[in-house]
Formats: C-alpha cells, structure tokens, sequence
C-alpha cells in the first residue's frame, strides 16, 4: 500500500504500517482518556487518563495485528503465498495469493475473527478479574473491558458477509464449495459485498444526520467495501472470460529485449528509444531474462552517469518478476501479477524468454473471444 512503511516481520512476513495509523492511535486514546474512562471512574488525573488512553489503544493496535497474523500465518501453514502485512486506517490487509482449495479459503478467513473473538475474551476476563480483586476503580481493569469489547466488535464486524470482509471470504468459500466453481462463487460474494456497503454507506448517513460522529466512519466503510467489491466483481469477471486459456493464447512473441551489461546510454540509443511497452525486459551474457528496465527510470538518469551506469544497476530483477510457461492457465499466472510485480507477466521456456503479457495483450483476448462467442451465437 502506498504511503506505508516498513516495522518489521511477522511469522516471516514483511509488517507495514500506513501514515494514517497514528492517527487512529490518537483519535482511540483520546476517546479512551476524555470519554470512557472519565465516565466510569471519574476523578483520576488528567495524565492517568492519557497514559491509560495510549495503552488502550496501542494494546488494540496490538490485537490489529494479531488478527492479521492470524490470516497470514494460516495462509503459510496452507502452502498460499504471503505478501505482506499491513496496518491503516481501517484495521489491516494481509496481501495473499488466491488459495487452492475452498476449505483453505475458509480456514484463511475465519481465522483472524476468531482470533479476535479469543484475544476480546481474554482482555474481558482479565478485567473481570481485576475488578474482582480491587472493583471497577482500578484503570487497568476498565482498560481491559474497553479492549475486551473492542476486540468482540471487531471479530463480530469482520463476520459481515460482505467482500472484502472475512465474513465475505466465508461466503465465498461456501459457494465454492457448494458449487465447485470459483468465479461463480467470487461473483455471487462480490455483489453480496456491494449491496451490504451500499446498505452501510446509507445507514452511516442517516446516523451521521441524526448526529452522532460515529456515522461518517460507517460511510467511510460502506464505500470502503463499494469500491473492493466491485473491483472484485470485475476480476470475478475477468477469470471466468479467460477460463480455460493458456498464456501462450495471450502473449506477444517476440519480445524486443536488451542486454543488461550495456551502459544506460547504449542501451538508451540501441533499445529504448525503438521501444513499444513501457519497460524493456533484459537478458544477461548467456542470453537468459535477468529482469526488466523501467523507461521512465532510464530517462530520470542523469546525463552525466549514462555513460559509466549499467543498464542492469537499474533493473528490476527477475525474482521480483511475475513470470510464467507458455503452458500455464492464464488465470492461474495472472494472479502472480501485483503492484510489486507490475502489471505485466514473462512468459520464459526452459530458461529462455519467448514473451510478454500486459494488460493489453489481455483485453485484446478478451475482444476477440467476445467476438468468437457472438458469431457462434
């Protein structure tokens, strides 16, 4: 996601956090310190009240990734590929490869509600008990009831069935399967996603003209669950039009190529500038793809450099490369495609490059079979 950075790992997976963040840290600690915790013990200090206010909602920040942790650590355990993990405004998103099968699809989206439902359990026994032991005056016990019932929310919200919420992952994988057919399953879960965040978006409105502040979060995550939804609905849409093909039936051959060991103005004067895509894959001495060169990074490259700088310096290597054989289902092999990746797929044979597909190559298969299902009909 952009505008994230990088905290750490977990469960080997890379942690990013978004600016927006601690913003939400601050807006949950101050509604902790000036509204809660005044409320249900009043005549503390002031700064007992901050202090307890940032615990709470760093503690809940804490639960965030627990429930992302979850995801991406059943996703591992399940053979399904791990981008990463990353905290925002409206919780977290762990990025994963599709799974397999259904029943891994459901134990990847279940998992962290559940989580959520232990972790709001716990804090709300453990604050029952602090209150057995010194009543409702002491903070650390209100603090833990606050997270208990913070964290129950949380599981029970992601438990709608609405794309992209875990209970719409559910959904999902029930329809899969019941039915066996993914992209049914995904376009049925998708449309459920868009009319519960339209439903949420109204019901957000309306609360928010009745007054209350809380209504223009739900408005928020009403168009939040819109705009996925949709935009699962067209991927939906997407692999039921190229079921069935191969990459090969996609991909444009040849592939004009440069070698990496050329300085960038060689490479600039020889390749670039007789270039028809946006970036221009590399081969190394032994004629193998080593990776791809972005145009617009050759041109940001100063004059004065492109004559001693390797070509290959300001590559994007293969391994961070989506990459594919002729033969692979073209669904399959778009799914390894991503905003790391970029939106383009190598299609290399035992070690060799014989293509390339990008979005374009993609919608003009899509036109032509458009075309072939109308005239058979």
């Amino acid at each position: 996601m952009n505008g994230s950075i990088r905290l750490g790992r977990v469960v080997g997976v890379p942690l990013r956090m978004h600016w927006s963040v601690p913003l939400l840290v601050i807006l949950f600690a101050y509604g902790l310190a000036r509204q809660t915790l005044p409320v249900w013990i009043p005549g503390r200090p002031p700064l007992v009240y901050a202090v307890a206010g940032v615990v709470g909602a760093a503690l809940l920040m804490g639960s965030l990734v627990l429930h992302e942790t979850a995801h991406a650590a059943t996703a591992r355990r399940k053979e399904i590929s791990v981008q990463d993990v990353t905290l925002w405004a409206l919780g977290g998103m762990t990025r994963m490869g599709r799974p397999k099968t259904a029943a891994a699809a459901f134990l990847v989206a279940v998992s962290g509600p559940l989580t959520s439902l232990v972790v709001g359990g716990a804090a709300l026994g453990a604050g029952i008990g602090l209150h057995a032991l010194s009543g409702w005056a002491a903070v650390p016990a209100v603090v833990l009831f606050w997270l208990g019932w913070a964290n129950l929310f949380l599981g029970v919200f992601n438990l709608l069935p609405a794309v992209p919420l875990d209970g719409g992952r559910v959904v999902q994988a029930l329809l899969w399967w019941r039915t066996g057919d993914r992209e049914r399953a995904d376009l049925a879960a998708s449309r459920g996603g868009q009319v519960t965040g339209v439903l949420m978006a109204g019901a957000g409105w309306v609360v928010l003209l009745r007054g209350a502040p809380i209504g223009l979060w739900l408005v928020f995550i009403g168009l939040f669950v819109m705009v996925v939804a949709g935009a699962e609905r067209r991927h939906a849409a997407l692999h039921t039009a190229l079921r069935g093909l191969r990459v090969s039936e996609a991909m444009t051959a040849p592939v004009a190529t440069g070698a990496d060991w050329l300085t960038a103005q060689n490479f600039i004067d020889e390749v670039a500038v007789h270039a028809r895509h946006s970036v221009v894959p590399l081969l190394d001495f032994e004629g193998r793809p080593s990776g791809v060169v972005q145009i617009r990074r050759l041109a940001a490259v100063p004059a004065a450099s492109r004559a001693s700088l390797r070509v290959r310096e300001l590559a994007i290597p293969l391994s961070q490369c989506a990459v594919a054989a002729p033969d692979d289902l073209l669904t399959e092999a778009l799914d390894r495609i991503s905003l790391r990746t970029g939106m383009r797929l190598l299609v290399v044979d035992a070690g060799h490059l014989v293509g390339i597909v990008t979005g374009k190559d993609v919608a003009r298969l899509m036109q032509r079979h458009t075309l072939g299902d109308g005239t058979r009909g």
